[in-house]
């Protein structure tokens, strides 16, 4: 046997560090660990270094994660939904209204509110794949109706513990069960439920999109549509399925959002659709379908999580926030053109 030269080696080594940095997965590990290297250095005389920094920046970003759990299914198949926000405002309040003025037990009302943003899901979902209305539009539509849906069904107003009666007074009731439980830590106060809950829906996205066969249609979905058609691929269906379930994932994350107000407010989740779709995509889920993944999201999610408490920790205003962020999404998705390039 004739032995490899140590320069080819080398050489062939350098390439494949080289493919794993510039990965998807690569880059959107070196964009975490980038963040994570800035808190130590910018650490706001210590607080980075607690425990209690890293439980409250997940618990933080767990609610928007949960959203970009169903937004990754969607974005996989080349499409966009912009209604997880509103739809998460119509969940709080019809949530908050079955536990706190309904006194409805949470076996009934955590199923309810899922099913409520299933439907809004189909109704995005059937616009999209059986009437063919552009994902943007379709979803636009039903952002602004779920919107104007919450503030119907609570006059416009918060649902809080303030139950208004018939006689035009108000009486306080105690916060439901189900919202304590969702807002409670454990593990010694080391971990909120509410983070515990997006773990749970990131592990049946990823199971979904790894090991479930409807998963393969979606990749095949977003990567060519039309071949997917021809090779016996139910694309209406699939397609309809992956908006189901971003809605019902906005739905949890409209339970999670309303416990930790203990109100249901359908002002609630106000661009929350971008943050997630931006984890999506700084995790490396293309937004022209057909690659990325759960993995990937999940990366994406600790990167704005972090990111968002390390500025937060230091006293960056709002504003900058927002502007940086921006910056990281246009950054993320040139990055995605130069590689595919």
């Amino acid at each position: 046997m004739i032995d490899q030269p140590r320069g080819d080696l080398a050489t062939k080594q350098q390439t494949t560090a080289s493919r794993l940095i510039l990965s998807p997965g690569g880059r959107a590990a070196t964009a975490l660990l980038l963040v994570v290297f800035v808190g130590l250095v910018f650490n706001a005389d210590g607080a980075f270094f607690k425990s209690a920094t890293h439980r409250d920046a997940l618990r933080q970003a767990s609610v928007y994660g949960i959203l970009a759990c169903g937004m990754t299914l969607v974005i996989v198949t080349a499409g966009i939904d912009l209604a997880v926000g509103s739809v998460l405002a119509l969940v709080a309040v019809c949530c908050a209204t079955m536990a706190i003025h309904w006194n409805w037990p949470g076996w009934i009302v955590v199923p309810a509110s899922m099913v409520i943003g299933g439907l809004c899901g189909a109704v995005s979902g059937t616009l999209v794949s059986r009437q063919k209305i552009q994902p943007f539009i379709a979803t636009l539509a039903m952002m602004v109706f779920a919107r104007g849906l919450a503030k119907y069904l609570s006059g416009g107003s918060k649902v809080s513990t303030a139950v208004k009666q018939a006689d035009g007074t108000f009486e306080y009731v105690d916060v439901p069960y189900l919202f304590r439980l969702i807002d409670s830590r454990v593990l010694a106060d080391s971990v909120s439920v509410v983070t515990l809950i997006f773990f749970a829906c990131a592990t049946i996205s990823w199971i979904a999109l790894s090991h479930f066969r409807w998963g393969r249609f979606l990749y095949a979905v977003g990567g060519n549509e039309e071949a997917s058609r021809l090779s016996g691929v139910p694309v209406t269906w699939a397609r309809t399925l992956a908006y189901v379930w971003c809605g019902v994932f906005a739905g949890i994350a409209g339970i999670c959002q309303a416990a930790q107000e203990q109100q249901g407010d359908p002002e609630a989740g106000v661009a929350y659709e971008l943050i997630a779709i931006a984890m999506v995509v700084i995790g490396g889920t293309s937004l022209s379908g057909g690659r990325g993944g759960m993995m990937l999201t999940t990366l994406g999610v600790f990167t704005i999580g972090y990111l968002e408490k390390v500025l937060s920790i230091n006293a960056v205003p709002e504003a900058w926030r927002l502007m940086l962020t921006g910056v990281i999404i246009v950054i993320a998705v040139q990055t995605q053109r130069s590689r595919r390039a």
